[in-house]
């Protein structure tokens, strides 16, 4: 595995190179633009430095992704006020016609230092060409460029500069899954907040510890041989024109049946990543706010293979019914928005709900697949006692506990038999003897009566008789 040290050498060496061109395309520019006496540069230094093998993080972007001179120096002019601000001092320079600073340069001043826009980057392409200014930057305007398709480099308008303003007047961002890629190397990954509405979820669990039956685990392997087997199917094997992007699939089944950590096994069995999104806490009261949170959700998400889970998904299911006001239409326009971006998703897909009635047959068409977790029955039961109990060299079973018995007697989840177990070692261990001076302490005694107390509190919990 290659350190964060040597990620950030091999970033530093090519950028060193690239910068060094970038400065070379830059003082040409300004030379022929203001038609200085000084020596034009050899056209040899203005060429793009050659990448060669280079494994560093901006190395391997740029021949993957092909790109030509003019799209290397788009990165490189977003990159370069994280990296090295000074090299856009330049700009600074003023119109001494007009005591202002020079239109053509574009730009905004944040925090003392010169930001970019479109317009800086048609200045160093094309100078006063209108012809080049136009044809180099409509990469920037291409919604299927590879740059802007992927949410490399995006325009953004600041509150100075509203979404009215001409578009090349908008600050030029790299996101900041680049800069760090281009800089130390390392993995991105967003942190959960307004602007991305969902948590990194993970297991240490296996792929053999998930508890379910055979029809279940069956399905479950169907998600799982895409996952692992798509890009044959859709490239090699020719079936991609015939196939919508990525994959769909409905979880439902009561609260703790195993469907979030069937989503988590998923990702770890495919080196995928799986994000939560809790649905519930999403929706806003505030209409229009649900779908822009789910827009800035779905565009980071997109091309990362990722898997998004999405919890709750009663609480935007369940509100969908009869338009009758403005806030009905608004509710249904919310399902409508997610089965869109739902279906337009290139990765993973999954939706949990409680109750399968909640979706209409409309929606139940746009998934590949609906997994029904039902409640265990009594052999799942039992495999989810076992696994359970505590290391028997810190806490035993008394000798007349049946799990068997238990197990056939009392219908609960696996959450609520993790729930039940950890309050009765939390009452063994309450009343464990205490070590004596520096002998070791007996293992505790996890007794009937403490499994009969936390049962007890589970089914006062889940307002069941026992």
């Amino acid at each position: 595995m290659v350190s964060v040290e040597d990620n950030i050498a091999a970033n530093a060496r090519d950028l060193d190179h690239e910068l060094a061109w970038f400065s070379r395309v830059l003082d040409e520019r300004l030379r022929t633009h203001f038609q200085t006496d000084a020596p034009g540069a050899d056209a040899k230094d203005l060429e793009p430095p050659a990448l060669g093998d280079s494994a560093s993080g901006y190395a391997t972007f740029v021949t993957g992704h092909r790109l030509g001179a003019d799209e290397r120096l788009a990165l490189l002019l977003s990159l370069v006020p994280h990296v090295q601000p000074r090299l856009l001092d330049v700009f600074f320079l003023r119109n001494k016609t007009f005591d202002r600073p020079f239109t053509e340069f574009g730009g905004e001043v944040i925090g003392g230092a010169f930001q970019p826009t479109g317009e800086t980057l048609a200045f160093i392409l094309a100078g006063t060409d209108l012809a080049r200014r136009i044809a180099s930057t409509q990469f920037l305007l291409d919604p299927d460029h590879p740059l802007t398709r992927e949410g490399v480099l995006s325009l953004a308008a600041s509150r100075e500069n509203q979404e009215s303003a001409p578009v090349l007047q908008r600050r030029i961002c790299l996101h900041q899954e680049y800069v760090i890629r281009f800089t130390t190397g390392a993995t991105f990954r967003p942190r959960f907040g307004a602007d991305f509405p969902a948590k990194l979820i993970s297991t240490v669990l296996k792929w053999d510890d998930l508890v379910i039956d055979n029809h279940t685990r069956t399905q479950l392997d169907e998600v799982r041989r895409w996952i692992e087997h798509q890009a044959t199917v859709r490239d090699a094997w020719g079936l991609g024109k015939h196939l919508r992007p990525g994959y769909r699939s409905l979880f439902y089944g009561p609260p703790g049946g195993g469907k979030t950590l069937a989503a988590c096994l998923l990702g770890r069995r495919t080196s995928r990543e799986v994000y939560r999104i809790d649905l519930s806490q999403m929706v806003s009261k505030w209409i229009g706010e649900t779908e822009k949170n789910l827009a800035r959700l779905f565009d980071l998400a997109q091309h990362k293979e990722w898997i998004l889970f999405f919890d709750e998904a009663d609480s935007l299911f369940g509100k969908r019914s009869e338009t009758k006001d403005a806030h009905d239409r608004y509710a249904n326009q919310e399902v409508s928005y997610l089965l869109q971006r739902i279906e337009s998703y290139d990765g993973i897909a999954i939706l949990a709900t409680n109750l399968k009635t909640n979706v209409d047959a409309a929606f139940l068409r746009r998934f590949e697949s609906v997994i029904h977790f039902p409640m265990p029955g009594p052999s799942e039961r039992l495999r989810l006692w076992q696994q359970s109990l505590p290391a028997p060299a810190h806490c035993r079973l008394e000798d007349n506990i049946r799990l068997e018995e238990i197990a056939q007697r009392y219908s609960l989840t696996g959450a609520s038999i993790i729930n039940v177990m950890r309050d009765a070692c939390l009452l063994a261990l309450d009343e464990a003897p205490a070590a004596n001076g520096t002998a070791k302490a007996p293992p505790s005694t996890l007794t009937w009566r403490h499994l009969q107390t936390a049962l007890q509190k589970e089914y006062r919990k889940e307002e069941r008789a026992m």
